[in-house]
């Protein structure tokens, strides 16, 4: 049986640090897994950030609700998921991605979780760590034929385990680094490889 494992922020929503920081006008949380591979150091970055800032999770969460899922994306995922079963794998946290996932229709989403006291954000607790190519891992050891899709370095553990992937609309630093890797640059060309992904 065939599952699709896809990353969320990029490839199926914006990147929320991203919108949060053209929000705030913080230019530093700009900054995101398209360039730092370590994502502990990231993390404490942005960690840092918003303690420097005095932002607080209320103030993150106001910027979520205002983002919608990219174009094409909902109508992807009816379309993959009348097919293949899925899961979201993501390094995002359930406390930012709750209003994103009913916008897309409530699929499955493995993140992780913050540490809050009150409204402020005093650290993350992480799922598993490399929890991203540990879930493929699983899924291949329960018969599952894995097919995945990012867009980061922190998705490169899941692509390089799945049995088949695809980076998708990656930047171009990454598509040098992996050549290997094909690249898909919309939902239609994500779609197909998904479904014949043994080119």
């Amino acid at each position: 049986m065939r599952i699709v494992c896809l990353d969320l922020e990029g490839v199926l929503v914006p990147e929320i640090w991203i919108a949060f920081a053209e929000k705030t006008g913080v230019s530093e949380l700009t900054r995101t897994t398209r360039d730092e591979p370590d994502y502990g150091v990231l993390m404490q970055y942005r960690l840092d950030i918003l303690s420097e800032n005095k932002f607080g999770l209320s103030d993150i969460q106001s910027v979520i609700a205002s983002m919608v899922p990219l174009p094409g994306a909902i109508e992807f995922l009816d379309s993959l998921r009348s097919k293949f079963e899925l899961i979201l794998l993501s390094d995002t946290f359930r406390e930012f991605a709750g209003p994103l996932m009913k916008k897309l229709g409530s699929p499955t989403l493995f993140c992780h979780e913050l540490k809050i006291s009150a409204d402020n954000i005093e650290g993350i607790r992480l799922r598993l760590p490399d929890h991203k190519r540990k879930t493929v891992q699983y899924l291949q050891k329960l018969n599952f034929e894995v097919i995945a899709a990012g867009d980061s370095y922190n998705d490169l553990g899941m692509l390089k385990t799945a049995d088949h992937c695809m980076l998708f609309n990656p930047p171009q630093n990454l598509v040098f680094e992996y050549p290997d890797i094909p690249v898909g640059r919309n939902y239609s060309e994500l779609l197909s490889f998904i479904e014949n992904p043994v080119q």
